[in-house]
C-alpha cells in the first residue's frame, strides 16, 4: 500500500512506516466489549447457609507431647513408655472428647521410620490433630 501526493514529482517509494490506526480501532472495540463483558462474570452464587449454635471452648487441653529418642525410645509427657503402653495410650486418647492434640517432638539423628510408625498408630485409632515441634533456633 503506497501513500504519496498529486504531484509529479513525488518519491513513489511505498512508505515503510505501520499504519497505527486500524490498530487502535481494534484495541479500543477489544476494551469496549471487556467493559461490557466484565460485569457479568462477577455474578454470585445465592447460598443458603445453615445456622448452628454454639459455644466457645473455655476449658483448654494440654496437648500430649509424644517424644522420639534417636534410638527409637518413647516418652508420653515426659514418662518413658513403650511401644504397647504408647498403643494404650492412645487408644485413651483416642476416646476422649474433644480428642487432645499430639506434639511429636523427634530426635533429627533418628530415622524417620519410628515416626512413621506412630502417625500409622494414631491415625488407625482415629486421631488426626497431630503437630511437629521444631526447634526454632537456626542452626550452627
Amino acid at each position: 500500500m503506497a501513500f504519496g501526493g498529486f504531484s509529479s514529482n513525488a518519491n513513489n517509494q511505498p512508505v515503510a512506516e505501520i499504519n497505527m490506526i486500524p490498530l487502535i480501532d481494534v484495541m479500543l472495540v477489544l476494551l469496549v466489549i471487556f467493559i461490557v463483558a466484565a460485569p457479568l462474570m462477577t455474578h454470585a452464587v445465592k447460598v443458603d447457609l445453615p445456622r448452628a449454635a454454639s459455644q466457645i471452648d473455655t476449658s483448654p487441653q494440654e496437648p500430649v507431647r509424644i517424644a522420639i529418642g534417636a534410638n527409637g525410645e518413647i516418652s508420653w509427657n515426659g514418662e518413658p513408655v513403650s511401644h504397647a503402653e504408647l498403643t494404650l495410650q492412645l487408644r485413651e486418647a483416642a476416646a476422649r472428647s474433644p480428642q487432645p492434640e499430639l506434639h511429636i517432638l523427634a530426635d533429627q539423628a533418628g530415622p524417620y521410620r519410628h515416626i512413621a510408625e506412630i502417625m500409622a498408630e494414631t491415625s488407625r485409632l482415629g486421631l488426626s490433630r497431630i503437630g511437629f515441634v521444631t526447634d526454632p533456633r537456626p542452626a550452627r
